[in-house]
């Protein structure tokens, strides 16, 4: 007597493992030819293969045998390629406009390392007491710690925070006019 697809869904159903492995060596290679269909490229008829393949003791669990194996296999494969194209379909609503973001981001971050570059380069041309002051000031010290550090006083410090300024100013203004 030769065991139908059934009877391998109906035991594998009720647990049994070697039914499952039988009932899916038998339509394995048809499960895969459908989801290929489904979803026109390998990988994903690969990937969706294996996902219907890892759910498929759970779902055999409500197989109850009225209706051929294939038929309800085939149904499950619909309703997995159905359920993965909703998710991709959610997926690329919620990513819509984080191109965009991330184009913005990437052009800030462009630009202010291009001003740190600018800055940097600038304070090289500063004295060495406005530049050192600038350089403790950027490292968000305040005026006190950096009067300590450099033994000044924070009137001292805020005077050459604005000569460093005035400097910074005149070189950017003789790179525009060049």
């Amino acid at each position: 007597m030769s065991v139908t697809d059934q009877d391998l869904a109906l035991a594998a159903a009720g647990g049994d493992e070697a039914a499952f492995e039988a009932l899916l060596s038998r339509n394995y290679d048809r499960l895969f030819a459908l989801c290929f269909r489904l979803t026109g490229s390998r990988a994903e008829a690969e990937d969706l293969t294996q996902d219907i393949c890892a759910v498929l003791p759970g779902k055999l669990a409500s197989y109850r045998g009225q209706a051929q194996v294939t038929t309800w296999l085939y149904r499950v494969a619909v309703n997995a390629a159905t359920d993965r194209r909703r998710r991709a379909a959610a997926h690329a609503r919620a990513a819509q406009g984080w191109g965009d973001w991330e184009v913005n981001r990437r052009k800030a971050a462009a630009e202010e390392s291009e001003q740190v570059a600018w800055l940097y380069r600038a304070m090289a041309q500063l004295s060495d007491t406005l530049r050192d002051t600038l350089a403790l000031v950027l490292d968000d010290l305040t005026h006190a710690e950096v009067a300590e550090i450099l033994g000044v006083s924070e009137g001292t410090i805020s005077w050459r925070i604005s000569e460093a300024k005035k400097a910074l100013a005149r070189i950017r203004n003789e790179e525009e006019s060049t």
